[in-house]
């Protein structure tokens, strides 16, 4: 395995045994966490040690999973108490993204068909090891339909393809999934197909996963890149000529409001403005039918000491209060499409439908 390849792997999973890069140390130092069951798993996730809601789901998994090899019992009902027991705890990490809460209930499900204790471990392990598998899977199909449905868009207006410039938030890529990314799996398909003149890269306060997580991606992968702060925005929107903007998920509605990191509802707005193309990323593991609308979708609170410092570096008084919610929800009217790695779902009549068929 090459380095660069092997410095964008979030996880190391075999049979049994788990590690995690641990991602608030990077891009400065690239170490690997031991997780060794399901509170190791809770940890990692509540701390933001891993994060990006299709990781987070897949973390959760393989915790699951590890544990199992531990466990030897050969009672049925009380396997099934221990998996009960864990998926609920594992529930309460995080509550925004809901990947996780998809993965836990289908692992739920697994106790319905399970002839033994060690098929329902055996059980455990298939279903971890698959949404891994499925989710690089997923996201390069998605990168490959944003790709397109974006230089469409530009041809549509302008009668001719040619290299385009997007601007991004967060980091949605190999170190927020199993590999390859979301929006930035739009990214980097983008440049696959030699049509990527530059990606804007919003640095994401206050945790700053565009600036250490983005950034250090682009860096590795060689992809044309520019950093900014959150605050200029709007400003590079009017210069720069962003073509498309494209956010990631960590939970979108039926009604297309779509929850994300901290700022994607600000650059929405600011793309409406200016005409620029908002897209959503969220493989079909991220929608959420169950929710009507985004007024539904709970929105994670962090530590005020989050923001008051950067990296453990404090940038403000002790004393000052602070507001720190991780998510804000961009309303589905601001959205011009919801791309999937199925297809793209657009508005019809200005209204999003995630239920319907994809285009």
């Amino acid at each position: 395995e090459n380095e660069m390849a092997a410095s964008l792997t979030s996880l190391k999973y075999s049979p049994g045994s788990l590690t995690v890069l641990e991602q608030k140390n990077l891009p400065f130092s690239k170490e690997y966490v031991e997780v060794k069951g399901v509170e190791d798993a809770w940890k990692v996730i509540r701390e933001m040690s891993v994060r990006g809601a299709p990781l987070i789901a897949i973390v959760a998994s393989f915790g699951l999973a590890v544990e199992c090899f531990t466990r030897s019992g050969d009672s049925l009902e009380e396997e099934i108490e221990w998996l009960k027991k864990s998926t609920a705890h594992l529930r309460t990490s995080r509550p925004t993204a809901v990947n996780l809460f998809n993965a836990m209930d289908l692992v739920d499900e697994l106790c319905s068909s399970a002839s033994s204790a060690q098929d329902l471990r055996d059980k455990i392990r298939s279903f971890a090891e698959k949404l891994y598998e499925d989710d690089l899977t997923a996201n390069k199909n998605l990168g490959k339909h944003g790709a397109l449905a974006i230089l469409d868009k530009i041809k549509e207006k302008e009668g001719k393809e040619r290299k385009v410039t997007l601007l991004t938030i967060c980091n949605t890529g190999s170190l927020a999934t199993a590999g390859y990314g979301t929006a930035l799996g739009i990214v980097r398909a983008m440049h696959d197909m030699g049509k990527l003149e530059q990606v804007y890269a919003l640095e994401t306060r206050p945790y700053n996963q565009g600036a250490r997580l983005t950034s250090f991606e682009l860096v590795e992968d060689n992809l044309p890149g520019t950093l900014i702060t959150d605050g200029m925005c709007a400003h590079v929107m009017k210069i720069k000529g962003i073509d498309a903007v494209v956010v990631g998920a960590d939970r979108v509605a039926k009604n297309g409001d779509t929850a994300n990191k901290i700022g994607t509802y600000q650059s929405a707005i600011c793309a409406n403005y200016h005409g620029v193309p908002f897209f959503v990323a969220a493989p079909t593991t991220t929608l959420d039918e169950g929710t009507t609308c985004g007024d539904e979708i709970v929105i994670e609170e962090r530590a005020a000491n989050e923001v008051r410092s950067i990296s453990g570096v404090k940038i403000a008084p002790d004393n000052i209060n602070v507001f720190n919610p991780a998510f804000d929800v961009t309303p589905a009217s601001l959205i011009h499409g919801i791309v999937t790695e199925k297809g793209v779902i657009f508005p019809k009549d200005g209204k999003i439908d995630i239920s319907v068929p994809f285009e």
